[in-house]
């Protein structure tokens, strides 16, 4: 068990709010830097040398997009972000560590800079297809059972994700624009604070373990902050998550629970 938390959650994580639940967000506030950033970013760098596997992939469709990606973020912590050294050949992060930057292993580099994990959603047909991530931290859901497949079937079996909701969230990677992001939370429930907590596509759903297991006492609070904006080249749409565990303060009702659009 690995037990990062931060002190607060920055959004009202039980506020209810319909899904999908977007709001506008400044372009200037994409990506956050917390109070546990050094050690975020050092379990992301073990899940990548030991689970790479598990936490990174890139479908060859995908690689154009994965690589405006990197040069999109440089370009945005160059300018917004606080902490950072951008330069040539490698950027120094707020706390202090070196990064290389491999332009040839674009997700792999990305996932070294930031705190969010990083998905890339391009239009194949009739809906967005999971074409490249970084995902160090899942919350119940496989990267590997998600990538190079269109939206309906990343959302097996979440029960709330019917049809006219469906629906709803393609028109939202349909109706993004450039230069004006999106953004989400939710609000999950945990037994362990673990950030990386796979689980296979076909499980039971967490919510039925939690209730399983009394579900009221269950003492940690996850919320993601999920943003979706748009890249102006390949027109891709980053699905953004940043994490936030604390333990929980009280009990979280449990209309209040919500799942990722991705």
């Amino acid at each position: 068990m690995t037990e990062i938390l931060q002190q607060s959650i920055p959004h009202d994580a039980h506020a209810p709010r319909p899904l999908p639940g977007i709001a506008p967000l400044d372009p200037a506030e994409w990506l956050v830097v917390d109070e546990v950033f050094g050690a975020q970013m050092a379990e992301r760098a073990h899940l990548l040398k030991e689970r790479r596997d598990e936490v990174l992939a890139v479908t060859p469709e995908g690689r154009a997009a994965a690589d405006e990606l990197l040069v999109f973020v440089l370009d945005w912590l160059a300018r917004h972000g606080e902490g950072y050294d951008i330069g040539e050949d490698e950027v120094v992060r707020p706390d202090g560590v070196r990064v290389a930057l491999r332009r040839d292993d674009p997700m792999f580099t990305l996932g070294h800079l930031v705190q969010e994990d990083l998905c890339l959603m391009e239009k194949r047909g009739d809906e967005h297809v999971l074409s490249a991530a970084v995902l160090c931290f899942p919350a119940s859901w496989r990267l590997g059972d998600k990538i190079g497949r269109p939206l309906t079937a990343i959302h097996v079996p979440v029960p709330e994700y019917d049809e006219g909701l469906a629906r709803r969230v393609q028109r939202l990677f349909d109706g993004v624009q450039v230069g004006r992001p999106l953004w989400r939370f939710n609000a999950l429930r945990y037994a362990e604070p673990d950030l990386f907590q796979p689980c296979p596509r076909v499980a039971p759903l967490y919510e039925d373990r939690l209730d399983a297991e009394g579900g009221d006492a269950v003492p940690y609070l996850r919320s993601e902050r999920q943003c979706v904006l748009r890249l102006p080249e390949t027109r891709a749409c980053v699905f953004s998550i940043h994490s936030y565990v604390i333990r929980a303060p009280c009990q979280v009702e449990s209309g209040t629970t919500s799942r990722s659009i991705v």
